[in-house]
């Protein structure tokens, strides 16, 4: 059974795309940080998309159905109206795929992307042809994405996306959504500076056409202007932005800097503290859509 009016991102993120603003992926991680997301949402009248890698869901002990149930009870609970999506973000296993597909996931990333172009193009055309058999739409990866615990070396440029390598890859495996490196960075930007390539970011959209999505991950500690300037690139910018680490620090912090748990030992803290956990990812979810990608009233 899939979610009460979920949609695929083709279904609402063009959209975006043709406003200049963009669509939030909150990587929720934790079960209980569901719900504070899509009342952010709720309240600020903004599609979103929720999301949890294959990485994430082993780190919190999860389930993509367990996931998903928790979403389904949200949308029902607060009687969601609004445009959202629930992605399966970086994943590298066709069994984890077939998993989130099967537990109603209506969009799913194969990241192949640390192989060979011919066997990313492989890969990912697999992913596509299953995918789409059965509704649901799929997010490549071209590129590498470094992480911000590594200082800037000269060779960043060597994990860029390739503009034509990435038509080239459209073209062969019909993907819905492509995430490209063009400078951010995975985690909070604390060690590494972001120096996002706008020129190679802009060829990109001109080489892949209007009709694919461009993702940007790396979004947490991103200074808003620079995604503003991503949005708005000529021909369409991005139009989904993924945030995951902000939300999580945020929540730690506000409990007192706790360390990463389980989503079961989440659940199982004192309701109090984790209540003032779970008010801190709403606020920031808030400040995200509203200042960041723009969503807010976009609905």
């Amino acid at each position: 059974m899939k979610i009460p009016k979920g949609l695929t991102l083709p279904e609402f993120l063009p959209k975006a795309q043709a406003e200049g603003y963009a669509v939030a992926a909150f990587s929720a991680r934790y079960r209980a940080c569901i719900r504070p997301v899509v009342e952010a949402c709720v309240e600020t009248r903004s599609p979103f998309i929720i999301e949890i890698s294959q990485r994430e869901l082993g780190w919190f002990d999860l389930t993509p159905r367990q996931f998903r149930d928790e979403l389904e009870q949200v949308i029902t609970d607060l009687n969601v109206d609004l445009p959202f999506a629930l992605h399966l973000d970086h994943t590298w296993e066709m069994d984890v795929i077939k998993a989130a597909i099967e537990a109603g996931f209506t969009s799913v990333m194969i990241d192949a992307s640390s192989k060979p172009f011919d066997e990313n193009v492989a890969l990912t055309s697999e992913v596509v042809a299953y995918a789409h058999a059965r509704g649901v739409t799929v997010e490549g990866e071209l590129g590498k994405l470094t992480t911000t615990d590594k200082l800037e070396s000269e060779n960043d440029e060597e994990m860029y996306t390739d503009p034509a390598e990435a038509a080239e890859f459209v073209r062969r495996t019909g993907v819905d959504a492509l995430a490209v490196s063009v400078g951010t960075a995975h985690g909070v930007y604390m060690v590494k500076n972001p120096k996002i390539d706008f020129d190679r970011l802009a060829e990109i959209r001109r080489q892949v056409g209007p009709q694919t999505i461009i993702v940007l991950h790396g979004g947490s500690g991103l200074p808003p202007e620079t995604v503003h300037k991503a949005m708005a690139l000529p021909g369409g910018g991005i139009s989904k932005m993924n945030i995951a680490t902000d939300l999580e620090n945020a929540m730690l912090k506000a409990m007192g800097g706790l360390k990463r748990m389980t989503s079961a030992e989440l659940d199982a803290l004192d309701p109090d503290l984790k209540a003032k956990g779970l008010a801190a990812v709403k606020a920031e979810a808030m400040d995200k859509i509203r200042h960041f990608v723009r969503s807010a009233g976009r609905a």
